[in-house]
């Protein structure tokens, strides 16, 4: 990327994943860790999840898109790069804000695995109980 152009950073999240964005001006080159999308997410509904923001926004092929991903599963980081994504093209143009937030992608999914508690096999999960 060259100096003059302006790069929008930001971070979403989801689970344990967190996807660190940056856009800028550009030709339509999304990259995940340093691979190519289709290579990185490697089915078509994890790529398209990712990239939902762009086609809501309207913005296919003109921003390039570099992300670092990091923690929990694929489905996660698919929704933690959709998360930033989002956020990364809020802060690109405002006036997009409207049509994301419809789309409910500026939400941040606080859905988490619930921790296991003491006394118990599980989170929810009780030993069996025995009368005699």
């Amino acid at each position: 990327m060259s100096k003059d152009v302006p790069v929008f950073v930001a971070v979403g999240r989801r689970k344990t994943s967190t996807a660190r964005v940056r856009i800028s001006h550009g030709t339509g080159k999304v990259v995940v860790n340093d691979k190519p999308i289709e290579e990185y997410c490697y089915t078509d509904a994890l790529a398209k999840s990712a990239t939902a923001p762009i086609s809501v926004a309207g913005l296919d092929g003109s921003l390039d898109i570099f992300v670092r991903v990091n923690g929990g599963g694929s489905n996660s980081q698919a929704g933690a790069i959709s998360h930033g994504l989002a956020r990364a093209i809020e802060k690109y143009n405002p006036e997009l804000r409207t049509q994301l937030k419809k789309a409910g992608l500026l939400t941040r999914d606080g859905r988490a695995k619930e921790r296991k508690k003491s006394g118990q096999p599980g989170a929810r999960k009780r030993f069996q109980f025995s009368k005699r």
